[in-house]
């Protein structure tokens, strides 16, 4: 069986990288460029997010399962105490949050693959971070069921204003019909307090067979998440097949269709529905077709850039790029390609505190880069 995933992984993967082709009427390339971009950090291991400390320093996540400290220019030895992942395909180290008190309580929050070749999952645990090792970790959260694929994890995490965390959990590529499924946490997007347990007020909390978790359901495979102070919302993003890769306004009890709706087909050409919408189920704020393969998440609200302010930055793993989607009044008006003169897999996107644009490069020798205003 994991011989015959990794033949229809590799294809896949093949038939994004060949999909360069965007959809929208008015997406446009950067041709005077208002910024340069510098280099932060290279010679990384799959690196794979950032964090922004309050000192000033950077977390560094790479998805081997190492966390190593950035601070002008230099990186730390590997934080020690970092839990075991399971490193295999896309499994490893995802994400690490800091609690919304940390600088009280010193809480991070990590989410990662965990288990075997053969029953593994995404688990989240939280821990005490002093600055060079992690302490007092437990895990706090661990998605059921478990699967046999090392992909489609998910892994993004973000916290709303009442100290709730929300996680995205990705289908597990072999497992879609789960993400319909209300007693199974695939394909979902859970919302639990800070210390593991459930709020009550979640939307299937008092629903007989269901996960109380549950926040949102029929998602794919989410590489993107976050809460949007200026708006109030919660935006996601997620891998669609060969095709259909959407933004999504996430509202608690949605269903997002997957795979009972869908914009694209199967990697092998296949119809997985004849259904782009469906009664019940939410149509995405933006998708395209064919895909981007969408991978970090930002909204810029820094000063740097005042043109940017409200818009949206998506890295673009097939076309080796960042989106820019033109946001006005919480429509999308347009879209723009940046960055593609790296000629480098965008893995991840953040907006620092100082109001630069942080950029993450894949693979086994990735980097860091800073985006600037042009001298």
């Amino acid at each position: 069986m994991k011989r015959a995933f990794a033949k229809r992984a590799l294809a896949g993967a093949a038939l994004l990288l060949l999909l360069t082709g965007f959809a929208g009427a008015q997406e446009t390339s950067s041709a005077d460029k208002t910024y340069r971009i510098m280099p932060v950090a290279e010679g990384l291991d799959h690196p794979w997010n950032l964090t922004f400390m309050p000192d000033g320093s950077i977390l560094v996540v790479l998805l081997p399962g190492e966390i190593r400290v950035l601070n002008d220019g230099t990186l730390s030895d590997p934080v020690a105490g970092v839990p075991e992942v399971y490193f295999e395909s896309q499994g490893g180290l995802f994400e690490v949050k800091l609690d919304p008190a940390f600088t009280d309580n010193g809480y991070v929050y990590l989410s990662y693959a965990h288990g075997t070749p053969d029953a593994n999952g995404t688990r989240i645990a939280r821990a005490r971070f002093d600055g060079k090792a992690l302490s007092d970790l437990e895990v706090i959260f661990d998605a059921t069921p478990t699967k046999d694929t090392p992909v489609h994890y998910g892994g993004v995490m973000t916290f709303l204003p009442d100290g709730t965390l929300l996680a995205a959990i990705g289908d597990g590529f072999d497992y879609r019909e789960e993400a319909q499924r209300l007693d199974s946490d695939l394909g979902k997007i859970v919302r639990i307090n800070s210390d593991g347990s459930i709020p009550q007020d979640n939307p299937f909390a008092e629903t007989e067979g269901a996960r109380p978790e549950i926040w949102s359901y029929g998602h794919r495979n989410p590489q993107g998440l976050l809460y949007d102070g200026g708006s109030g919302r919660v935006y996601e993003h997620e891998h669609g097949p060969k095709g259909g890769d959407e933004i999504n306004i996430i509202e608690a009890g949605k269903n997002y269709g997957w795979p009972v709706i869908t914009w694209g087909v199967d990697y092998s050409g296949a119809r997985i529905s004849p259904f782009t919408e469906y009664d019940g189920m939410e149509q995405p704020l933006l998708h395209w077709t064919p895909s981007i393969a969408p991978c970090g998440f930002t909204i810029y609200r820094g000063s740097v850039f005042p043109e940017w302010d409200g818009d949206f930055f998506v890295g673009a793993l097939a076309a080796k790029q960042v989106r820019r989607v033109d946001m006005d009044g919480g429509e999308v008006v347009g879209q723009e390609e940046l960055f593609g003169e790296l000629d480098k897999r965008i893995r991840n996107i953040a907006t620092g505190p100082d109001g630069y644009l942080y950029l993450v490069t894949d693979g086994e020798d990735g980097s860091i880069l800073r985006v600037e205003p042009a001298e």
